[in-house]
């Protein structure tokens, strides 16, 4: 047998059914074999693999065991000469495996080899091509500084960037998502190192191949398209942190002594410097508009005062100094509260939720304005010329911003982008009636044949012709239709067009449309699925907020509440537990599988009471977690809670 491929998934099945269905088209004519690992999903996954696929083995993991030893569980039964280990999120093209095993059978000393990978907006990803992770090498990577220098052979030494990505290489490092490897190799060198639950492994086993005589290769001559490349996840302090815990474990392996600790040493300045500027990043971006909005509503409350002392009392100094002090600060703090709470800084910006949290924070500040000593109170009057102000420059502020980011003026809204399709007329048919259904507005412009021979009256132009079309219509999106156009022409034309229009792919006979519109988007899906209420911002917020907020009222209510709950002990453990966020007053039963229901803490209670008791089925639990996760609201909460008292301390 010429090649086994190993697929470890996890919670990707819409991806997965993509890689599978490139798999089997770039595997006609090879001897070869197809092994998924599914780390239990419970998102349908192996049921889609065994309907789907039935000739591919699945290993079907009851916990998720990682990526190193779901890998060597599949190994240990490879019979191919050839072993490929391949990432979920990938698409092949139809040459793609000839080409590897070619050049492998004409190389004697590859070990392992990589091919060139694009992300979803076409775009080359450096991780293609890594050199060895040297101390300064992964300093200069981690810390982010590799980035403004990427054609050093010095500074950006960790990706190569010297070396030409369309030429063959000889390079350290093979990435996890396409590591194609002799199985002698791997019988002399060993299998993945389950010391790496996530990050590091492919680096190890690299390491571990050249020292073992032999040599790592990248095959510029072929390309496949990598959903999630590394740059997706350089901004997450958590990814930081896990690729650390990663370099440690290598460097303690594979150095020793006095360069061991230098090693660590520089990681721990680079992951420091990096969650430093990835924390400030962070925290500037959602604090951009409150840091805004307080501002502006401050100088309007500023306005308002001059010009009503002014107006009416004719004496602009009329209000005290404190009024600017003590006052306007806390108008201000009520306002952006309000709003927060709202959902007026929420995504995607809504202005009814901006207006609603403006009226609710004067509200507030009318009923607070009764209660302040005379020496603080103001006119009413600048209450609400504050008030009209602070709207008016709120939604200018908006619809400013929203100009210069997306060029017209309805604020809060976004034009649909102009989509074409490129495939027959049955399946581009298929994947707009699919867009429609899943609520994606889009500028439908029409369909470019995927041959040369077409009808003008149904057809804008043939495919040869798709880079006119995009320029003549100023096309935002394209879907390539995978049934009717192969996957080496659409990495072919996502290259040629640019990362400035969206790509997105039908697979065949899929409900899916799956992209991703950079490589600082994860991969996304068009799929008909459930709105589930409890996964927005506010509801996760209310949720939140609702759970602390009883949690101290149970806290200090507690010498009454102790008498009414069955589990004394429970109930002062499960407070603490839902103030520490370890767990949610409601939430889901615990069943053989989650399906794709938004993720919560673990629940005191089960969105389901009852005075009598009742045995549920596992069906019955799943529908159930299916219908409070469709339908929550925080009052739904509260009822259950009402209900079943007794019960807070299970």
């Amino acid at each position: 047998m010429d090649i086994s491929i190993i697929i470890v998934n996890y919670k990707v099945k819409y991806f997965l059914k993509q890689a599978l269905l490139s798999v089997e088209k770039a595997l006609d004519g090879i001897d070869g074999e197809i092994f998924v690992v599914d780390n239990n999903s419970g998102d349908g996954s192996c049921e889609m693999v065994r309907k789907n696929f039935p000739d591919v083995i699945l290993e079907a993991n009851t916990e998720n065991v990682g990526f190193a030893k779901a890998n060597n569980q599949a190994m240990a039964k490879a019979k191919g000469r050839y072993i490929l280990l391949l990432n979920p999120d990938t698409v092949l093209e139809e040459g793609t495996l000839r080409q590897c095993i070619d050049f492998m059978d004409k190389t004697p000393d590859c070990g392992g080899l990589g091919v060139k990978m694009i992300d979803g907006s076409g775009q080359f990803l450096p991780e293609s091509k890594r050199g060895f992770p040297s101390p300064s090498a992964s300093f200069y990577k981690l810390s982010g500084i590799s980035s403004f220098f990427p054609t050093s052979k010095y500074f950006n030494r960790y990706y190569l960037g010297h070396l030409s990505k369309d030429e063959n290489q000889e390079v350290d490092v093979l990435a996890g998502a396409f590591m194609m490897m002799r199985k002698e190799v791997l019988d002399k060198v060993g299998f993945l190192d389950e010391s790496y639950f996530m990050y590091g492994e492919d680096i190890d086993l690299s390491y571990r191949i050249q020292q073992g005589g032999y040599k790592n290769y990248y095959l510029a001559e072929t390309r496949i398209i990598h959903y999630k490349g590394e740059s997706t996840k350089r901004d997450s302090i958590k990814y930081v942190r896990v690729f650390y815990k990663a370099m440690i474990i290598f460097a303690k392996k594979h150095f020793a002594g006095r360069k061991a600790r230098f090693f660590i040493f520089l990681l721990n300045i680079a992951i420091y410097l990096k969650a430093g500027i990835t924390l400030a990043k962070n925290t500037a971006k959602r604090i951009f508009f409150p840091a805004l909005d307080a501002l502006l509503f401050y100088w309007a409350i500023f306005l308002a005062r001059n010009f009503w002392a002014s107006y009416y009392f004719h004496d602009p100094d009329y209000y005290p100094l404190s009024f600017m002090k003590v006052n306007a600060p806390l108008y201000v703090v009520l306002w952006l509260l309000s709003i927060f709470f709202n959902g007026g800084y929420d995504e995607p910006f809504n202005l009814r939720r901006l207006f609603r949290g403006i009226l609710f924070g004067s509200l507030g500040i009318a009923a607070i304005y009764g209660f302040l000593d005379l020496e603080y109170r103001t006119s009413r009057a600048i209450i609400l010329l504050s008030t009209l102000g602070v709207m008016l420059f709120a939604f200018v502020s908006r619809m400013v911003i929203h100009f210069f980011q997306f060029r017209h003026f309805a604020v809060g809204k976004r034009q649909p982008e102009k989509l074409i399709f490129v495939g027959s007329f049955m399946e581009a048919e298929r994947a707009h009636h699919l867009m429609l259904r899943t609520g994606n507005e889009k500028n439908y412009i029409g369909i470019v044949a995927p041959t040369t021979d077409f009808d003008s009256d149904t057809y804008l132009s043939g495919i040869e012709d798709l880079d006119k079309v995009a320029r003549i219509y100023k096309v935002e999106e394209i879907v390539f239709c995978s049934k009717d156009v192969p996957s080496s022409k659409i990495i072919h034309w996502m290259g040629r067009l640019g990362q400035e229009i969206h790509y997105k792919i039908l697979p065949e006979d899929s409900m899916s449309i799956i992209g991703s519109n950079s490589k600082n988007s994860q991969g996304e899906l068009y799929i008909e699925e459930v709105k589930f209420n409890i996964a927005t911002n506010t509801n996760k917020r209310n949720k939140r907020l609702m759970d602390i907020g009883l949690a101290f009222i149970f806290l200090l209510l507690s010498p009454v509440m102790i008498w009414l709950v069955r589990e004394k002990i429970g109930f002062l453990k499960n407070i603490w537990s839902v103030i520490s966020g370890k767990r949610t007053w409601v939430g889901y039963f615990a069943t053989d599988s989650m399906m794709n229901y938004p993720d919560i803490s673990k629940g005191v209670l089960p969105p389901f009471v009852t005075n009598r008791p009742v045995e549920l089925d596992m069906a019955t639990m799943k529908r159930l977690n299916f219908l409070y996760a469709k339908n929550y609201s925080v009052w739904m909460d509260l009822e259950l809670i009402l209900k079943n008292i007794a019960g807070l301390g299970s």
